[in-house]
């Protein structure tokens, strides 16, 4: 699937979705949010008779005057909510991915996702990049058209430094605003079982969503025509000798054994992780992820999880 394909659905998220269903989707991830609460101006959520004890001030008179006797109502109290986008930029996003991707370029995507419901919703989205040689919030305002602008040309970089998780998870750790949304965007060789220890404090304080991209397999053996892969430090091609089924289905093994334990140990917190190893891919695990959060949302509803039925599903 090309790059602007992929881009005309993320950009259906938030086009086609309905504002309501949206902010429900996000609520579920984010843990709390406030467009769910009562007591505001917004949209009505609960209309009763007067009741003595009742506040005089939730009195709606037009609603009284129709049903002909005082009438309570109660309308969703509206906040906005900020959402962190943070992505690994280490030279090791660079790594290729079985679609032909660049690991850096799924990440991105995905964070796409992401910017297109919250900002849907008037989330304020916060991007930060960080590699071994800075942390950098990067300045973003506007909808999701300039985010796009601004996520673009941000990744116009060298991509010369090496990357360092640690450091974007103790900014995590940081963010104050307690409840906010935190999406991690990296590949499937960053995140260790040390790290595991910071994403339980965080998860205390918020609600956080892993961004796992999968990347290729080295000791694949090559399809016809194909070059071996490079190795992104030293530039040498993987030699022949390494390149077995039986080493690629070691290498297969260890990764989803990695994979599904870091899962479990998120999910233990109330986290969340997506991994994919195209951006194709990764928009139908993000899609499957938001039909889940609404069918345990929803009321009264039994079955399997709602199907989102998006324009680019049609070409």
């Amino acid at each position: 699937m090309s790059s602007d394909s992929i881009r005309r659905k993320i950009e259906t998220l938030g086009t086609q979705m309905s504002l309501p269903t949206v902010r429900k989707a996000l609520g579920v991830l984010e843990g709390e949010h406030a467009s769910g609460r009562r007591g505001g101006n917004g949209d009505v959520m609960d209309v009763r008779a007067y009741e003595p004890g009742d506040e005089s001030r939730l009195i709606d008179w037009k609603t009284s005057a129709r049903q002909g006797h005082p009438m309570v109502v109660q309308r969703e109290r509206l906040s906005t909510s900020r959402v962190w986008l943070l992505m690994d930029v280490g030279r090791e996003m660079t790594g290729a991915c079985p679609s032909g991707e660049r690991a850096y370029e799924i990440a991105a995507n995905a964070l796409r996702m992401f910017a297109a419901l919250s900002l849907r919703r008037a989330d304020d989205v916060s991007i930060v990049f960080g590699d071994e040689s800075s942390i950098t919030r990067i300045p973003f305002n506007g909808g999701f058209a300039q985010f796009e602008r601004t996520l673009d040309a941000s990744l116009q970089r060298a991509w010369q430094h090496k990357r360092n998780i640690d450091a974007l998870l103790e900014y995590a750790r940081r963010i104050r605003d307690r409840h906010a949304l935190i999406v991690l965007a990296t590949d499937e060789l960053a995140i260790t079982e040390r790290h595991l220890v910071q994403f339980r404090r965080i998860a205390r304080t918020h609600p956080i969503v892993l961004i796992d991209v999968a990347t290729l397999n080295p000791f694949k053996p090559l399809a016809k025509g194909h070059d071996a892969p490079l190795d992104g430090v030293t530039n040498r091609r993987v030699p022949a000798f390494m390149r077995s089924k039986i080493s690629a289905q070691q290498v297969s093994t260890h990764r989803q054994y990695l994979a599904a334990a870091l899962e479990q140990e998120l999910n233990r917190t109330g986290s969340f992780m997506i991994r994919a190893d195209s951006s194709e891919d990764m928009f139908n695990r993000f899609v499957q992820l938001v039909s889940v959060a609404l069918a345990r949302t929803t009321r009264n509803q039994l079955g399997e999880a709602p199907e989102l039925m998006l324009a680019g599903d049609r070409s």
